[in-house]
């Protein structure tokens, strides 16, 4: 009986080990495929991240040629606004000089000059009131002091240049006279 065993044995010693090589070539191709496909993911995340960064170079490229041509472009519409301001100034340099009067040359300038400031008003500049006003080192720059009885210590006497505001800046202070 142990010699059946024994020529039992080999026999199944050696299905085992064909088992075994079988499932370890079997485990060797799983292995390769799972590899293959985590390489051919790896590769497409890669080509991703590749198309990624480059939509956002392009996107960093059109939004500085944006950046650049709002710069440039920034003042059109003020310009655009003025053009009319500008033809009325012409047709007055161009207007008869025998007939006209200093009436209606005093008439014609005042009339393009209110129409500049709608301009500008609209555009958001607007002049800093001065006089009679307390000083304000951040919208007005003293230029003179003097005594008046009239005013309070600190407030503004006269004028003597007008100051502008953009909005909510200042573009020029206004120069003025303070009282002591």
């Amino acid at each position: 009986m142990s010699e059946e065993k024994m020529t039992q044995d080999p026999s199944a010693a050696e299905e085992q080990v064909n088992e075994a090589a079988g499932e370890q070539e079997t485990a060797e191709v799983n292995w390769e495929q799972e590899a293959a496909q985590w390489k051919a993911q790896a590769e497409e995340h890669q080509n991703r991240m590749l198309r990624a960064m480059a939509d956002m170079d392009n996107l960093r490229r059109r939004v500085r040629k944006e950046q650049e041509d709002l710069a440039k472009y920034a003042s059109l519409k003020i310009v655009e606004e003025l053009l009319p301001v500008l033809d009325n100034f012409e047709r007055a340099l161009a207007a008869d000089k025998e007939s006209m009067t200093v009436e209606s040359l005093l008439e014609g300038v005042n009339m393009v000059y209110r129409q500049m400031v709608q301009v500008f008003e609209k555009e958001g500049l607007s002049a800093i009131e001065a006089q009679g006003k307390p000083f304000d080192p951040h919208v007005h720059q003293a230029v003179m002091q003097t005594q008046n009885p009239e005013f309070d210590s600190g407030v503004v006497v006269a004028e003597l240049q007008k100051g502008y505001m953009f909005k909510d800046r200042v573009v020029r202070p206004a120069m003025v006279q303070v009282n002591e």
